[in-house]
């Protein structure tokens, strides 16, 4: 290559780029500079609420996005405007989501870049920027499975290489080998946070080595070297899947957000990195080439500014979102039709893991691109046996091992969703939930309220307690997603409503935790059809009938109670079994309590803040003048729950709940 000398602080290597490249780059990084420029005007003029600038960054955005192919998914971040511009999308849609127009992308529900597009091919972020790095793995995953030969691009900054997501998807690319190029932006600061404490390394790019990755180092202000090596990566990782970690060195030249302000920075910094502006250094290179006239960068800003005028206008005179409140609840989860399969004349008695594994065998038989995901589930078959053999039925591409990383697969399981690909996760114990619950409750669950993107991903959760397990292997700990929208919440207690119900939960385009009670996994036994069938979400099962009391329960607790009614025939009651939590069953609970005038909850779950407070309160607004009791809860007692068998016995509450039961009914 051809090394041009310019008045430019920055040497272009024309390579084999003509004029005509040359100028769609230019044209390219002018858009958004001048988008933002106008921008800063309009928060000054309090005509928008906040920006975040890539001011100084175009290079970056426009470089790789114009490497990357139209069909291949992009994943940006607040400062990568020119990947918008640059995949075309029309200002006005982009200047309406910044104003919460109804002709945004989120119907007014997020701001700024928070929004994805599958017709643009383009995922945008959430606030806790890294768990996006784990969707960019799920996308890829996804077109390595479909063999398309696609590279799927995420950006983010130096500042969220500290996350954990950043080096869990970086992990799961590497070991899995998936076309990705993880995108950082060393722009020189995390907010007021310089780099040196940031990360105590020379650069970003090293961290490659210890990831068995390839990395590069490129400067982010070159917009031609961004777009060659860019246009070299891309090619090869096409030919040759694999991931790739790419430092960019540039800086932000202005704040966090503009109400942070850059008094933080040295001004001589400030300066220098002014000179290496990468919009004034290549329009001077253009112009020393003869490539750029004067009249036609005046010609090119006219046409630009007209259009950002124009789309304004249309942003600007759009109504503003009428509220309606019927609207936003229909938008929380996809709408799923539901659809009775239930052609079965063959029963067989199995026990509840045998439900759920035959369940599991007979979607991935009906779905043939369904992904199971999860540790040790492939030639060891899981920790509790559940997908023993399905590797030699359906191989290691569908029933994928995964290093303990679960915030990373939860991530993964939403990119195979955004790629159109279903998958179920396990984790482990339901426990380990907790090192996967942001992704879960802040990326899952609002995925499909934000901009309509279903997260068709089934977490299924081993849980529960009575087998001396402790504190770390034997939490119920359902209430911790029941109370977030978009989640839906199933607990069955036997083998044929975890068969039906997880073969619906599968079928649901929608997040679904999906909690297993391991206790009954080998103790339960019952008559299940041996064919495929379903059973609805939000329908409760009556287990006893009775005029006394109803007894409300779910998961392990449903067979405490069975228990004590065993044991004293004369209580007549009610006994239902909730089987989901979200949704929930509150007519067949309201019109049981009518009749009986007495209500009770069970729950293995500590009392404070558990699904029976929510159930009683419904009852106390719904069927107060029909009580004639108090509503009573039972509930396990308020520590971890313990290691030892008698302190394990004295914290749940299947031995005080036939105590509790007949007082309310002595009441």
């Amino acid at each position: 290559m051809k090394v041009i000398k310019s008045t430019s602080q920055i040497n272009y290597k024309e390579g084999k780029l003509d004029a005509h490249l040359l100028l769609a780059l230019y044209k390219n990084m002018l858009k958004p500079r001048l988008i933002e420029e106008k921008m800063l005007i309009l928060l000054r003029q309090g005509k928008i609420s906040k920006w975040f600038s890539g001011i100084g960054q175009e290079a970056i955005a426009v470089g790789i996005t114009m490497a990357m192919q139209e069909d291949e998914y992009i994943l940006p971040m607040h400062r990568n405007l020119g990947v918008f511009t640059t995949r075309g999308i029309p200002l006005y849609r982009l200047f309406a989501q910044w104003q919460g127009k109804a002709s945004g992308f989120t119907k007014g529900r997020d701001r700024s870049f928070h929004f994805g597009t599958q017709q643009y091919k383009i995922v945008g972020m959430i606030s806790h920027l890294g768990p996006q790095l784990g969707v960019a793995d799920g996308i890829a995953l996804a077109s390595k499975l479909k063999n398309k030969n696609q590279v799927t691009t995420v950006f983010t900054g130096e500042g969220a290489t500290s996350e954990g997501d950043f080096h869990e998807a970086l992990n799961v690319a590497s070991v899995w080998q998936l076309p990705v190029l993880f995108c950082v932006e060393n722009n020189g600061y995390g907010l007021s946070t310089p780099t040196n404490e940031q990360y105590n390394c020379k650069d970003i790019a090293d961290r490659g080595l210890g990831y068995g990755m390839e990395s590069h180092i490129i400067d982010g202000n070159n917009i031609v070297e961004v777009y060659t090596k860019m246009c070299e990566i891309t090619a090869s990782v096409r030919q040759n899947p694999r991931p790739v970690l790419i430092e960019f060195k540039t800086f932000r030249m202005r704040g966090h957000e503009e109400a942070s302000g850059t008094k933080y920075v040295p001004q001589e910094l400030m300066d220098t990195w002014a000179a290496k502006d990468p919009i004034l250094n290549f329009q001077a290179f253009l112009k020393e080439q003869k490539i750029l006239s004067e009249t036609e960068e005046v010609k090119i800003k006219e046409t630009i500014v007209h259009e950002i005028n124009e789309h304004l206008d249309v942003a600007f005179n759009e109504e503003a979102i009428i509220p309606d409140e019927t609207n936003e609840l229909n938008d929380v989860y996809k709408p799923f039709d539901y659809q009775v399969d239930n052609e079965n004349s063959e029963l067989k008695e199995i026990r509840f893991i045998d439900a759920i594994s035959d369940s599991l065998k007979q979607n991935m038989e009906r779905h043939e691109d369904l992904v199971i995901m999860g540790q040790d589930i492939a030639e060891y078959g899981g920790a509790f046996k559940i997908t023993e053999g399905f590797i030699n039925l359906f191989g290691k591409d569908r029933v994928r091992n995964t290093p303990i990383c679960e915030s990373a697969i939860v991530e993964t399981a939403m990119g195979l969703s955004i790629a159109g690909i279903k998958s179920i996760v396990e984790m482990q114990f339901a426990d380990f939930v907790s090192s996967g619950f942001n992704p879960i409750v802040n990326y899952l669950a609002k995925a499909f309220y934000r901009w309509q993107q279903e997260a068709d991903v089934v977490i299924r959760m081993p849980c529960g307690g009575g087998v001396a397990a402790g504190p770390f292997h034997s939490q119920t700990n359902e209430a911790w997603f029941t109370k977030t929208p978009g989640l839906k919440v199933v607990y069955p207690a036997f083998p044929y409503d975890a068969k039906g119900l997880l073969n619906t939960a599968i079928n649901d385009p929608n997040p679904i935790l999906f909690f297993e009670h391991k206790g009954l996994y080998r103790s339960i036994r019952q008559e299940v059809p041996v064919d495929y069938y379903t059973l609805p979400f939000g329908k409760a099962s009556v287990i006893k009938t009775g005029q006394d009391v109803t007894i409300i329960s779910y998961g392990g607790a449903i067979h405490w109670a069975l228990e004590t009614l065993s044991n004293n025939p004369e209580i007549s009651a009610d006994l239902i079994d909730l089987r989901t939590l979200q949704p929930l069953d509150t007519q067949t609970i309201y019109d049981s309590v009518k009749k009986t005038g007495r209500a009770i909850m069970l729950q293995e779950d500590s009392l404070f803040g558990g699904i029976a407070s929510d159930i009683s309160a419904g009852i106390m607004e719904n069927c107060f003048e029909y009580l004639d009791a108090p509503v009573k809860r039972v509930a396990s007692i308020e520590t971890p729950i313990p290691f030892a068998k008698q302190l394990e016995d004295q914290y749940l509450p299947k031995n005080r709940f036939e105590a509790e039961l007949k007082a309310l009914l002595a009441f």
